[in-house]
């Protein structure tokens, strides 16, 4: 006998967890990031990943598939599975449990996982109905069931066969504290995971705040266990299989549009990183402080016209030229080249910069090969812009650090920079003050600037 359209809903609900959601929640409003993220849950909930980190930005969408669907459907499959759920406070943990009981009592669920029932004891009364316990709860003859914990809490008794945890931190001021990081740290090592055995799985997902979080402590100790997968609120770099949006378009625009979310990025640049983007630098280990920006460039007073450039030292490198106006006391940045391409592009780019802007004056460091091309961007903009070179001798590292404070203080950007270099106002304004750092040309050409004395010279070479 042919199956009909309900029969095909219910079997395909039973086999994949985005039609499992989309049968149980009827009204999900489903956009393309989340069939990638539930596509990912799926593979967590089959076997094929055992320790998952999922970073997504807040008011997506996140708990509804890991938190309140994923466990139904674990225990659909398998009634005998003990699972837990962990979020930063008991309260928050037994929403989720209540949320959880009122998936597996509705008759969709039912459809599909028939034999999959709670247990009716500890029976509560709650506003619009009944629940049962909100702490653990049990399926009727398998022995399996789900409990759920606040960060600090217990999980006494049998083994975990499935630990989900979702937002471990309340907020920014409880991530960026030192004593509670340190607590949940100290938590998962000393109570959950004396709950696990070899063969458990592990979910992580929640938006990250702090570089020293609990994922961030699991990924320097052991990063090759761990799948991760980030979404961005804001897309960089080129469309790809797994995002295809364009650098710059928002994840979901309808609930976050890009001018919201530029709006969130221009008043704290540090949080928009951390929340939005996945991006966790602890603040107090930034290099620089809140940089200026203007709106209109000054037209007064004593103006030059100047630019620095750093070419890339090596294939990962990025070339940094920035022309700006220096007014003896503040430098206005009037337009960047940073770019990872070859000198036979940066060359006459850097070129076109210098005549854009009207510099009269490029410094180049000529250190590996930049001599080569403070030459050849010399011979186009002759008689226009004077052109110098010069060895930098002095360690970068204690340069940049050294000058941080006269960056911040005499440095002025556009206050769209952040929208003009993307990825050169992402490398600067999360730029370490300890620790290593992945890019670091766009410091190094900032610290140039204000190391330039007003009346300093620059060697013709043209």
């Amino acid at each position: 006998m042919p199956l009909n359209i309900k029969q095909i809903e219910v079997e395909l609900a039973k086999r994949n967890l985005t039609d499992f959601i989309l049968y149980t929640f009827p009204n999900v409003d489903l956009q393309w990031f989340h069939k990638s993220y539930y596509g990912v849950l799926n593979e967590f909930a089959h076997g094929r990943i055992k320790k998952l980190m999922i970073f997504i930005p807040p008011q997506h969408g996140k708990s509804e598939a890991s938190t309140r669907r994923l466990p139904p459907f674990l225990l659909g499959h398998d009634p005998t599975k003990k699972i837990a759920v962990v979020s930063y406070s008991a309260p928050k943990a037994r929403k989720f449990n209540r949320e959880i009981q009122r998936v597996i009592d509705t008759d969709f669920y039912h459809d599909i996982f028939p034999k999959t029932t709670l247990s009716g004891t500890n029976i509560a009364t709650v506003a619009g109905g009944w629940l049962r316990n909100a702490d653990e709860c049990e399926i009727v003859s398998f022995g399996g069931g789900f409990k759920t914990v606040g960060v600090g809490g217990a999980l006494t008794g049998e083994p975990v066969d499935v630990l989900i945890m979702d937002d471990l931190y309340k907020d920014a001021m409880t991530a960026w504290s030192a004593t509670t990081r340190q607590n949940v740290k100290d938590w998962y090592d000393t109570v959950a995971d004396t709950r696990l055995h070899n063969d458990s799985q592990q979910l992580i997902v929640y938006t990250r705040w702090h570089e020293d979080d609990l994922a961030g402590i699991l990924l320097r100790d052991e990063a090759e266990d761990w799948v991760v997968v980030v979404y961005k609120a804001l897309k960089e770099g080129p469309p790809t299989e797994a995002d295809p949006r364009l650098e710059g378009e928002a994840l979901w625009p309808k609930r976050h549009s890009v001018e919201k979310l530029l709006k969130s990025k221009k008043r704290n640049p540090h949080v928009f990183e951390s929340l939005y983007q996945q991006n966790p630098k602890p603040a107090e280990g930034l290099m620089y402080g809140e940089f200026k920006t203007y709106d209109q460039l000054p037209d007064t007073g004593k103006l030059d016209f100047l630019n620095y450039t750093d070419t890339a030292d090596t294939g990962k490198d990025y070339l940094c030229s920035i022309s700006y106006i220096d007014t003896g006391v503040l430098k206005y940045v009037q337009d960047i080249v940073y770019t990872q391409e070859a000198m036979e592009k940066t060359e006459p780019e850097t070129a076109d910069l210098l005549m854009r802007c009207n510099s009269k004056k490029a410094n180049i460091e000529s250190n590996n090969g930049g001599r080569g091309f403070a030459r050849s961007v010399a011979s186009k903009v002759k008689g226009v812009c004077m052109v110098g070179w010069f060895h930098q001798s002095k360690n970068k590292e204690t340069r940049i650090f050294t000058n941080r404070h006269a960056v911040s203080d005499q440095i002025v950007f556009p206050s769209d920079w952040y929208i003009r270099w993307p990825i050169f106002h992402r490398h600067v304004t999360n730029y370490m003050a300890q620790g290593k750092n992945e890019f670091d040309d766009c410091s190094d050409v900032l610290t140039g600037i204000v190391e330039i004395k007003p009346k300093r010279k620059v060697k013709n070479k043209n």
